[in-house]
């Protein structure tokens, strides 16, 4: 039985620069990466070395704490570079690509006629097991494990995310059959959360238990969805998967190859004509963004604004990456922006601001903080994002001072960095939430498991 999914709490960050629902293709780049950092917690051990020729969908190395989870090159062609940082860390693992891909050929499969572990011994082999993520924790979930539940969020509310149903609109055969392939990994449901307004392009997909949902942002975060219709106990599992990467799953099924192109969002203020590209995961930015944004003071992030992180021009996009966007760099100053209401082009959640009169206004925010790190001090802000049953702030304290057992009770399972992405936005004290959170998860895994 569905149950729908209301919250009031949270904010709607209304900006410029939504993508135009229309799809084109871009140019294919000389070289991809594939980034370790992309995958947290994965230690990788390589199988390739530089000058080494593969295919798309080959293994290039795998994770050294479970050895069967396996990441694979998304394009055929030649390891240009192994990229390391300090104490030999892998940052990057540079593809000279081909002119067109040759693929690793796994079997095409039914997933209805397969067992448990014929679905995930298929997943693992050919790469696909790194786009099944687990909560509690937010990181790559063990293939030894089985969840309680399965969830997968097609409600996008982050500020210029794209739009779920649009994207996936002709894949709905590879949809249903990567949703056929989940269902076979867990004992329970696979929870399928969609927009609440209007039908919905999935209310005929088979298999899921379909969740309707309303309210702002963060309303289509998958941990708001977990905590609203099966809450996390001690010692459970949950996974996750995201829209795009179901599809990619349940293309493996149909075709026996790992086709990494994904749609992706290019969105933001400074871009000219906001749309959606087809991109390979791991293909360089500047092919992406090249003669699409307006001047050269601009902070291109793979990811929405809240929960992204910068790449430089000469970079290459995520792993997981289905939005990118363009805002201007911060790295100017406002004459009195200390003075309140002095700038009605400034969005203010805290009513410092006239945004408040203006409700339906779009805004074009730079990366500026517009103040330093402060004192945490109680004035509710924090709760007023936090749709969460948790006390936000007690729960940053208690991370900050690595204290398990108040972690633990504070509700620090329940959570993921993206849950607090709105009060590293709204906060007066601007503090990096979302780190904190990650810090301490990482300590939960070390100390508890």
């Amino acid at each position: 039985m569905s149950k729908d999914i209301r919250i009031k709490k949270g904010l709607d960050l209304k900006l410029k620069g939504e993508a135009a629902h229309k799809i084109a293709d871009t140019t294919r780049s000389k070289v991809y990466a594939v980034k370790p950092s992309d995958f947290h917690g994965v230690n990788p051990k390589m199988v390739v070395k530089e000058g080494d020729n593969v295919k798309a969908g080959e293994v290039i190395f795998y994770s050294k704490a479970d050895e069967k989870v396996k990441f694979v090159a998304p394009v055929s062609g030649k390891i240009q570079e192994i990229k390391r940082g300090e104490k030999r860390v892998i940052l990057e693992i540079l593809i000279a690509a081909d002119s067109q891909d040759v693929f690793v050929e796994h079997s095409k499969k039914n997933p209805n006629d397969l067992s448990t572990e014929e679905v995930k011994a298929h997943l693992l082999a050919s790469g696909c097991w790194p786009f099944i993520n687990q909560r509690p924790y937010d990181v790559i979930a063990n293939s030894a494990d089985t969840p309680k539940a399965i969830f997968i969020s097609a409600h996008a509310t982050a500020p210029l995310a794209a739009d779920v149903e649009f994207v996936l609109a002709n894949k709905l055969e590879a949809f249903q059959v990567g949703i056929d392939a989940l269902t076979k990994l867990t004992s329970g449901k696979v929870h399928l959360s969609v927009k609440g307004k209007g039908k919905s392009i999935f209310s005929d997909v088979k298999g899921v238990s379909l969740h309707q949902v309303y309210g702002p942002h963060p309303a289509g975060n998958v941990g708001v969805q977990i905590a609203k219709i099966s809450p996390i106990n001690a010692g459970e599992r949950v996974w996750t998967v995201t829209p795009q990467d179901v599809a990619i799953i349940g293309e493996l099924f149909l075709t026996g190859k790992f086709n990494a192109t994904r749609t992706v969002a290019l969105a933001g203020s400074e871009v000219k004509d906001a749309q959606y590209y087809n991109v390979i995961s791991g293909a360089a930015v500047s092919d992406l963004v090249a003669g699409k944004i307006e001047g050269d003071n601009v902070r291109v992030i793979s990811g929405d604004v809240l929960t992204g992180a910068k790449v430089n021009m000469d970079g290459n996009l995520g792993f997981y990456s289905n939005t990118v966007t363009v805002i201007p760099e911060g790295n100017v100053y406002r004459m009195f922006g200390w003075m309140p209401f002095a700038s009605p082009s400034v969005h203010s959640a805290s009513r410092t601001g006239l945004s408040w009169l203006m409700p339906g206004k779009k805004y074009a925010p730079n990366t500026n903080l517009n103040g330093e790190e402060r004192a945490l001090v109680v004035t509710g802000e924090m709760e007023a994002v936090m749709p969460l049953d948790i006390f936000p702030m007690q729960l940053l304290k208690a991370c900050l001072a690595s204290d398990i057992d108040k972690m633990e009770s504070l509700g620090i399972y329940e959570v993921a960095p993206e849950d607090f992405a709105l009060i590293d936005y709204t906060n007066t004290s601007k503090l990096e939430a979302q780190q904190i959170i990650r810090e301490a998860l990482d300590l939960m895994i070390k100390e508890v498991g």
